[in-house]
Order: structure tokens, then C-alpha cells, then sequence
């Protein structure tokens, strides 16, 4: 540690809002939830990180999840098409699938008639996400496939497309791609993490149904969209700081979802 790079300051976690400038108490060391040690903020210039000490095993958890996210998707990869025709037949049972390059998968959201061209932002784990949702939570999917619940927009978002942009929000937020969490929202993330492995894609789900309840709420359109995913990451945001939130199910948005 540089012991000439500035001030540290130690964060403390109250229950149910924001750490904001009042919450962070200094001179002595906070602990947060299992296995990380204490939590510090360093100041250098006006850069301002916090650092996480991991355990073995949070370790192998976050490489896990983002071994998945270092992957791109390939449409010449036989794994990769058999799970974008998955995807198709679990959200359209029944109706045949011309091609993974066809028409049809705009009526799905995608801009254009091949799905591959819109991974690139989200790479394959936004399919994977999106598959696990289908499988998962099949009402909840549908409702938001067919945009069967509330007062729709004229100009709706497109489903597909939205669950992507969730997929980059989402590792965004929790900042994921970093060596080790630099956030309070990444280090309570990756402590779900460990109790469920299956952490990430379920606050994928969680995400998609509040994201469009908030659309509702806004009675937004296809130009609100931004404004809508940023109402939502901080939704998630709050729920994740909340003192009782010992397992991914434990967040208030999840009784949104149904099977």
C-alpha cells in the first residue's frame, strides 16, 4: 500500500438507501457480509477507489462469471446457433423457425433478420440470459414478449434488443470485467454470487420485469428507453444495499417475476 497516495476512509453499509459522502466514517474499518475483509476508500487526486480483499473461493466464483462474459458470440459456433434456435422455439412453441438468418426474427425484437449482428454489445451471455429467463420464468417472458400487461406505447421497445442492452447494463453496474469488486454494489453482488451461481442471470430476470414496470410507470416510449434503464439501475441499486438482502430472492423486485 502507498502510504503517501492519500487519506482512507472506511465505508459503512446502512440499510435501505445509498452510501452518500454523510455514510462514510473515518477513522475506523467496516466489515460487509461474509468473507471480505475491510472496506477502504483511497483518495488520489480526485480518483476515488474501494478495495476488496477476496477469499479463494470469491475468486473462483467472479473468474466463473466472467469467463462466461469474455465470450463473443459466434455465429459459426454449432453451440452458440443451437442455443439462439432454442431460444426461438421456447419463446414461439409451435411455429416453425425458417432460418437463424430470417425475417422472423424481427418479430422477436431484433433490428434486423439476423440476431447475430445485435449480440455484440452484450456477447453470448445476453443469449444465455435470455434463454434462462424463457426456461425460468416462461409467464413472466411471455408477458414481456407479447407486451400483454398494461397501457402499451404506440412505439414499444424491442423486446430482444432491450434484453441485451440489460446484459451490458447490468455488467456495467456491477462492474464485473475488474480483477476484484471496486464497489459497494459489486462486493454484496459477488457475496449472492456465492450462494447462488445462477445469481447473475436470475438479477437478469429480476431486471427485465422492472424494467418494464418502470417503462409503464413512465408511460415512456422507444426515445425514453435510457431514461428508463437508468431509472431501473437505480432501483437495483437500492435494492442490493438493503440490509436483509441475503440471497438473490431476497430483493423486493423478485416477487415480480412468476413461473
Amino acid at each position: 500500500m502507498d502510504h503517501n497516495a492519500g487519506s482512507f476512509l472506511a465505508v459503512r453499509r446502512l440499510s435501505g438507501h445509498h452510501t452518500s459522502p454523510a455514510d462514510v466514517v473515518s477513522g475506523s474499518t467496516a466489515w460487509i457480509g461474509r468473507g471480505f475483509s475491510c472496506v477502504c476508500v483511497q483518495r488520489r487526486d480526485s480518483d476515488t477507489r474501494i478495495s476488496f480483499d477476496l477469499t479463494p473461493i470469491q475468486e473462483e466464483c467472479l473468474q466463473r462469471l466472467q469467463n462466461r462474459i469474455e465470450v463473443p458470440y459466434d455465429s459459426k459456433n454449432r453451440e452458440h446457433q443451437e442455443a439462439l434456435k432454442a431460444l426461438w422455439h421456447a419463446s414461439f412453441p409451435g411455429t416453425e423457425l425458417l432460418g437463424l438468418v430470417s425475417d422472423q426474427w424481427k418479430e422477436m425484437g431484433w433490428q434486423g433478420k439476423d440476431p447475430s449482428t445485435d449480440f455484440r454489445g452484450g456477447g453470448f451471455i445476453s443469449l444465455e440470459n435470455l434463454l434462462y429467463f424463457a426456461r425460468n420464468y416462461p409467464k413472466s417472458f411471455e408477458e414481456l414478449l407479447c407486451k400483454q400487461n398494461g397501457d402499451r406505447a404506440l412505439w414499444e421497445y424491442p423486446f430482444a434488443v432491450a434484453g441485451v442492452n440489460i446484459t451490458f447494463m447490468l455488467i456495467q453496474m456491477l462492474d464485473l470485467q475488474a480483477a476484484k469488486p471496486r464497489s459497494l454494489i459489486g462486493a454484496v453482488f459477488l457475496n449472492l454470487l456465492i450462494e447462488n451461481d445462477r445469481a447473475f442471470d436470475i438479477l437478469y430476470c429480476i431486471t427485465f420485469k422492472l424494467m418494464d414496470r418502470k417503462w409503464l410507470e413512465m408511460h415512456a416510449t422507444y426515445m425514453d428507453f435510457n431514461a428508463v434503464i437508468k431509472s431501473t439501475r437505480r432501483q437495483l441499486e437500492r435494492e442490493l444495499l438493503l440490509e436483509d438482502i441475503q440471497q438473490i430472492e431476497d430483493m423486493p423486485s423478485y416477487c415480480f417475476l412468476t413461473r
